[in-house]
């Protein structure tokens, strides 16, 4: 497996990271175990966050005996220096470290910068001091802010979504980061669960200066990530035929799932809702199809069009509108008038 050193952090790693939101989702047990076999299959870096419920105590149950041979980053929601204090000592105690070799600003809405009166870049360079945190990340979503962000050269790391749905302009940002020795995480390498080939996946990332950390929560999804350290993908006619399959299918906008656009005032599930016709035909389950979900996505209706989960979408989609296009798509599918 290729090695990546990350920017001009000096952290070298196998380009090919573990993802620790999902392992929320399972018990400890589960979770160590998993995360035991991903650094006995070769991978040596951890991303978590203080928002991903007890992801940080699952890691720090795994890793808090041998903290020396793995690079751990997490991150923080704060934005205000007290609340990143208070955020940092809970996560190094649930890590079970005294230091972090990466600290995020977690989905920030600026590029916070010395003098800007927020304090928070004079905070995480207090950290860095104290060697609390060895090197400074930060995590957006939306391009313009993630193109300030590199213009700045304040940040060592930047973590965006990155996946072979990438736009010019996303591909663009990936070689900026590189000629301003930055390192790039890419998150979202399966664009929320979407994408399902996952040596197309990573074929593709390999020939790019990132790091995909990929969401992992079972251990056959771990050891699919874990067979790329045996055999490396490349990108051959079999990968590229299901990349432009998906993008011709996809990038015509599309939900990722990643929450951010909640809570909604009629209380649809939008982040299932609004790409659920996608889910039943990319990731079959009969799941979707249940009593459950059909009453869920009758809530639709509802949608008052109010435009508050647009103003939270980080990938500003029109949300009434794609909801509206998957009731109609469910009801069919429902009614057997339509295949999956």
């Amino acid at each position: 497996m290729k090695m990546l050193t990350l920017g001009r952090t000096g952290i070298v790693t196998p380009q090919n990271a573990f993802g620790a939101l999902p392992i929320q989702r399972v018990n400890l047990e589960t979770a160590v175990k998993i995360l035991r076999r991903a650094y006995e299959g070769g991978m040596t870096f951890y991303d978590t966050a203080r928002g991903y419920t007890d992801s940080e105590e699952k890691l720090g149950a795994a890793f808090g005996d041998m903290r020396d041979k793995v690079y751990i980053a997490t991150k923080t929601l704060a934005r205000t220096p007290d609340k990143l204090w208070e955020d940092l000592e809970t996560s190094l105690k649930n890590l079970r470290t005294d230091y972090l070799d990466l600290y995020q600003l977690h989905f920030v809405q600026q590029c916070y910068a010395p003098g800007d009166g927020t304090g928070m870049y004079e905070a995480m360079l207090q950290a860095k001091e104290e060697g609390k945190i060895r090197h400074i990340g930060i995590t957006a979503h939306k391009i313009g802010i993630a193109e300030e962000i590199v213009q700045s050269g304040l940040y060592e790391v930047l973590q965006f979504p990155f996946s072979y749905l990438a736009t010019d302009r996303d591909i663009a940002l990936v070689e900026s980061c590189r000629k301003a020795g930055m390192g790039f995480l890419a998150m979202k390498g399966l664009s929320g669960g979407l994408l399902t080939n996952a040596k197309a996946c990573m074929a593709f990332m390999l020939q790019y200066e990132v790091l995909p950390i990929w969401g992992i929560q079972r251990m056959e999804e771990l050891e699919e990530w874990l067979s790329f350290f045996e055999e490396e993908p490349v990108l051959d006619e079999e990968c590229r035929s299901v990349i432009e399959k998906d993008r011709a299918e996809l990038l015509d906008g599309f939900c990722r799932g990643c929450g951010y656009c909640a809570p909604c005032s009629q209380d649809i599930i939008i982040s299932q809702c609004a790409r659920i016709s996608q889910m039943i035909r990319r990731a079959p389950s009969a799941d979707w199809m249940t009593e459950y979900w059909q009453k869920e996505m009758e809530r639709v209706e509802d949608c008052t069009e109010c435009g508050a989960c647009m103003t939270r979408c980080p990938y500003e989609l029109d949300i009434p509108a794609l909801l509206r296009k998957n009731l109609e798509d469910y009801r069919e599918i429902i009614a057997g008038r339509r295949t999956v």
